[in-house]
């Protein structure tokens, strides 16, 4: 086994403490990446409070991982000790179902999550990259582009690939007009990724204060969500919009948006539902889609799209020691725009 250390929840709501883990030893195919930064996501705070219901104890969240390589299997061919490189939502998949052979390993039934699950033998636990390493197979782990900033590129791992996925399978470009809910870690990737597609781009946002950043972001213009009449002058001018909002909210004046045909993409996970009115969905032949994160071909190419763009997340570093502050603080929803954790920033145990 690989000895290793990361910040454990053991109940939901519960602080995260320092914790002894295992990780199954270097396999053949395998590498060691020793890890630098992991960003904070929604996902993670909804594991930790359980708020699905579905959370296995103990928990190492973390699922947006940097680092380099420590150590590689004796089949590897893809990574050498040193290599700077990043671990995503999944460590695996069976690799041979229809959806693996169409690059949508999220899909993929044998999907085994960066965390708070087991390994396919069904024994071994998963732990995040809330940790000081990581072992996966190479052909899950990802190269890094050389010239981006490794802190602020770790949330590329999730709300990079997150909003990568759903723009590149609608065929945001230019000569669309697309509209991102929501300013958050999601949204602001939306925005720098849409407008560097060639996107004109607008926010819509609960905000009147946020109008401002959304437009040092590279949108167009915001339009604050809660003035009626700035929704009744959005009608039916949107082609793509993508909602961001990890909450319960009200998402009619966004079908009103979009122009006929438009589509209308959820990315927020929050308990619930959301309701709609079915009129102005059917007139307008409208689309409602939902995107996960996307296959292994996708984030790479992600990855690299944002090198040639120098395009990376805005964060906050925090040592890792102040993880439970970090925590806190998303709950408030008190980031611009996510939290990253540097997990070298402190010693061992």
């Amino acid at each position: 086994m690989t000895k290793s250390w990361g910040y454990a929840a053991q109940a939901a709501g519960s602080d995260l403490m320092k914790s002894d883990i295992e990780r199954r030893a270097l396999g053949a195919k395998d590498v060691l990446l020793e890890i630098r930064y992991c960003g904070l996501c929604h996902s993670d705070l909804h594991a930790v409070d359980n708020d699905m219901g579905m959370t296995l104890y103990p928990i190492v969240p973390g699922h947006e991982i940097v680092g380099r390589i420590a150590a590689v299997g004796t089949e590897v061919s893809k990574f050498k000790v040193g290599d700077v490189a990043a671990i995503g939502c999944y460590t695996d998949s069976c690799s041979h179902c229809v959806y693996c052979e169409q690059d949508k390993q999220q899909l993929c039934s044998g999907f085994v999550g960066a965390f708070g699950g087991y390994e396919r033998d069904g024994k071994q636990r998963t732990y995040g990259g809330f940790s000081n390493n990581y072992v996966a197979n190479e052909d899950y782990v990802f190269r890094m582009p050389a010239n981006l900033d490794p802190a602020a590129a770790a949330p590329l791992l999730c709300a990079g690939i997150t909003t990568w996925s759903p723009l590149r399978l609608w065929k945001v470009g230019p000569g669309m007009n697309v509209g991102v809910v929501g300013l958050g870690g999601l949204g602001h990737m939306a925005v720098k990724l849409a407008v560097a597609l060639g996107a004109q781009v607008s926010v819509f946002t609960t905000s009147a204060g946020k109008k401002q950043d959304a437009l040092d972001l590279g949108a167009r213009t915001a339009i604050v969500s809660t003035d009626p009449a700035a929704m009744e002058k959005a009608t039916g001018q949107f082609d793509f919009i993508l909602d961001t909002v990890a909450a319960q909210h009200d998402i009619n004046g966004y079908l009103g948006a979009l122009k006929p045909e438009g589509v209308f993409c959820v990315l927020g996970i929050a308990p619930g539902e959301l309701g709609f009115m079915n009129l102005p969905l059917v007139f307008g032949q409208k689309v409602i889609a939902g995107s996960l994160i996307g296959g292994l071909r996708d984030t790479q190419e992600m990855l690299d799209f944002c090198g040639r763009n120098n395009i990376t997340a805005t964060i906050e570093l925090l040592p890792a020691s102040r993880i439970n502050e970090a925590f806190k603080r998303l709950h408030k929803n008190d980031v611009k725009y996510r939290f990253v954790l540097d997990m070298a920033a402190q010693g061992g145990r």
